[in-house]
């Protein structure tokens, strides 16, 4: 029996598509092999990744092909002339498909940048749209994909062209049996569209996740799905905001959490720390928030290639915290919490709008310190600028600051440049005889990369290793000169990851991303001691002020590590929140809906919840109450105290 000709026609479309999205998914994985043990992994197990990547990619085509698979049978079942639907068809198609292509051409630089699949949180900086653009046609490796799509995308509408010029012949056929296959193809798309036989449910992102092998179960999805899958659960009302659990128990529980009997502000966590002994000395503090250095790439963790001697080097002459992380996958996440001390709150850009809160460049200005930030490239993005000018950050300093000819990308100056820049800065506020907060954030470990001339490089390194090199050579520059300055003996120098890099992944969480050091290095002030104990980013801004021995009021959700013990720390992966112990991850997800654990020091895939669910959920109760209490403060303007409501 002849095929209806209409029905050929969506069929080939349907072929075309899919193979489309089956070479970007060969080229991720190609991308993405080196997360790959193939010595525990079996070839059936990438197989059906594979295949399940034809499925979620069979419900995108058939999203997009249902429309005009419905108009062409209906043509045919009311003598509608075939070739005058053809045009709008093809349009329809080429242009639903194009918008596909890039989105999945897009997806394999941000996945390997976020280790997650594109998503609505690429557009986060859409304000900020033409230094994203900048950054993009300067670093090569993205202009590669940018090529790839435009390249695919013509071969397509060729493609397409071809498919469409045969004219659609009639077949002779009865009504009723026309009806009937129109109505039994259709329900063939609906049920591909679906994804599931299952009744109770369509096709999920959860239905990718059939292994334990956190890489192969994200490269079975397809990034339109993940995108708009995101872009729904942001405009869910449910999800504008935190709502995990009730606020009532949240602050009876963080009250539980921080040792809290009784407050005497309005905000619910504010207590007043008072020293032993308090101190008359006003040590200056330098924070610097380094972009992407992960743990992973520190010899003291296991890394071979030397890419961080310098950090190594002194991380035996300073405090150090060996099981340390950073509070989100974002560079603004890390600046948030490193200097404001609350967590990230999933997707929630918390700098994007203008709020004062009770941070330790607050702290430090009411004890008569100058406070200044330093930034490498424009720091308007990400609202930096205005954030922290509303934050007690009397000077930013930025690109616009910088000799034009210094600035060499999108990302403005190198690291190194701007270290050098900064040291006449604070000699100068030194001479005012006031101490100072100076904060870094480094750019030059992302890309675009730039490594100046001058720079001894190792050319036999890759470069996304020789930036680390580099960064690490720029950070021994600054000391070194900064050990020549009247100020060094009585400064406290901060040594923080914004976030890490998703090197390898054992969990849909990949700790690598989060897991970064902490260096407290102050020779002439404190004596160097290793820690194994949890820390996170928020609890940096406690733990200096313990250091300073000043009495201050901490508003924060952060602790002096060196004083208290953290029990767990929470990490933020957009969608899904980690909390992190000395044995297990528990990854939440859905809202804490759904629990899984793992023993993740041992690289341990088996999940652990069935055999300690008691311990899951303490640990998902403390992340819900954290983020909750987070919320609630935000939104009761309790993130900063005025004096005049102290009780």
């Amino acid at each position: 029996m002849r095929v209806k000709p209409s029905i050929l026609l969506i069929l080939k479309l349907y072929l075309t598509a899919i193979i489309i999205f089956f070479i970007f998914r060969v080229l991720l994985f190609f991308n993405g092999i080196e997360k790959i043990n193939f010595d525990k992994v079996a070839a059936l197990t990438i197989i059906k990744s594979f295949v399940m990547g034809v499925r979620f990619d069979i419900v995108i085509s058939g999203y997009i092909l249902i429309l005009p698979a419905f108009v062409l049978l209906a043509s045919e079942m009311l003598s509608v002339n075939l070739e005058k639907v053809k045009p709008f068809i093809f349009y329809w198609v080429f242009i639903l498909f194009s918008i596909s292509f890039s989105i999945s051409a897009a997806d394999i630089p941000y996945f390997n940048q976020f280790y997650e699949r594109f998503s609505i949180g690429a557009f986060e900086w859409f304000d900020n749209l033409s230094f994203v653009v900048s950054m993009i046609v300067q670093e090569p490796k993205y202009l590669v994909f940018l090529f790839l799509f435009i390249i695919v995308d013509i071969l397509f509408y060729f493609v397409l062209r071809k498919v469409f010029y045969k004219k659609l012949e009639r077949i002779a056929i009865s009504v009723f049996k026309n009806i009937f296959i129109s109505i039994i193809f259709l329900g063939i798309l609906f049920l591909g569209i679906r994804g599931r036989i299952d009744e109770k449910s369509p096709i999920r992102i959860g239905t990718a996740y059939f292994s334990n092998h956190s890489f192969l179960n994200k490269l079975g999805l397809n990034p339109v799905f993940t995108f708009m899958r995101s872009y729904l659960n942001s405009n869910d009302k449910e999800n504008e905001t935190v709502n995990l659990i009730s606020n009532e128990l949240a602050i009876s529980k963080i009250k539980t959490y921080l040792n809290i009997d009784k407050t005497q502000y309005d905000s619910p966590i504010a207590r007043t720390v008072i020293p032993d002994t308090i101190s008359s000395n006003k040590p200056n503090i330098v924070i610097i928030i380094m972009e992407s250095m992960t743990a992973a790439r520190m010899q003291h963790f296991g890394n071979t290639n030397n890419l961080t001697p310098f950090l190594d080097s002194i991380s035996h002459k300073a405090i150090f915290f060996e099981n340390f992380y950073s509070a989100g996958k974002h560079t603004f996440n890390g600046i948030f919490s490193t200097l404001f001390s609350f967590p990230a709150l999933y997707r929630q850009h918390t700098m994007k709008q203008i709020r004062a809160y009770d941070g330790i460049a607050s702290t430090l200005l009411k004890k008569d310190y100058s406070t200044t930030f330093f930034i490498t490239h424009d720091p308007q993005f990400d609202n930096m600028e205005g954030f922290l000018r509303a934050n007690d950050f009397q000077n930013v300093i930025g690109k616009a600051d910088y000799p034009s000819d210094e600035v060499k990308t999108t990302l403005g100056v190198p690291d190194d440049y701007m270290f050098r820049y900064a040291i006449p800065v604070i000699n100068k506020m030194s001479a005012k005889g006031k101490p100072f907060l100076a904060t870094f954030m480094t750019a030059s470990n992302h890309g675009p990369y730039y490594i100046p001339d001058y720079y001894p490089n190792n050319k036999n390194r890759d470069i996304k290793e020789e930036i680390v090199a580099y960064s690490d050579w720029a950070l021994k520059q600054f000391i070194t000169k900064a050990s020549k300055q009247a100020w060094f003996d009585n400064t406290i120098f901060v040594f923080v990851a914004d976030h890490g890099a998703p090197i390898a992944a054992n969990y849909d969480i990949a700790m690598n991303y989060f897991h970064v050091p902490l260096i407290i290095y102050a020779p002439k002030l404190i004596a160097s001691k290793t820690y194994a104990k949890i820390g996170s980013q928020i609890d940096i801004y406690p733990t200096l002020m313990g250091l300073l021995n000043h009495k201050y009021t901490n508003n924060t959700l952060g602790i002096d590590l060196l004083k208290q013990n953290r029990k767990y720390t929470i990490i933020n992966d957009d969608n899904q929140i980690g909390i992190v112990d000395a044995t297990f991850l528990c990854v939440m997800k859905d809202y804490g809906k759904k629990l899984e654990l793992y023993k993740y020091r041992n690289k341990d895939t088996n999940n652990y919840y069935n055999s300690n669910e008691e311990q899951a959920k303490k640990m998902a109760e403390f992340a819900k109450v954290n983020l909750q209490v987070t919320q609630k403060m935000i939104l009761d303007k309790q993130i900063k105290l005025k004096n005049a409501t102290q009780k």
